[in-house]
């Protein structure tokens, strides 16, 4: 089995890890919940005003994964049609997997963005 190195480039970063209430991203912890778009970073919302700067972005992002915390958990009920409305495509998982799979699409060179619930 080979091993590569993955080296993130632009200004999207991926997720170093997650813990109690916030994440590390670029060795830098963030308290709260996260979002990142291709624009950068900020605190995310999960929310119909969270939601104002992924629909800003909307013609940047091919899907945007949504991590609800621990567990899977119905998004609000203005999220999802505003989304849709924007043709933006949604997956909806647990933080941590939301994490893995962002990474993961990230180093693939994805448009992907997450909002993250902190766990």
């Amino acid at each position: 089995m080979r091993l590569n190195e993955i080296d993130y480039e632009g200004s999207q970063p991926p997720v170093d890890s997650y813990g109690p209430g916030g994440f590390r991203v670029r060795a830098a912890w963030h308290d709260g919940d996260l979002l990142i778009l291709p624009s950068g970073l900020q605190a995310g919302m999960l929310s119909a005003e969270g939601l104002a700067p992924v629909l800003a972005a909307a013609a940047e992002i091919d899907v945007l994964l949504i991590g609800t915390g621990a567990d899977i958990a119905p998004l609000p009920a203005v999220v999802a049609p505003a989304l849709e409305q924007a043709g933006i495509g949604v997956e909806i998982m647990s933080t941590p997997s939301a994490c893995r799979t962002y990474n993961v699409l990230l180093a693939e060179d994805r448009r992907v963005a997450i909002l993250a619930v902190a766990v």
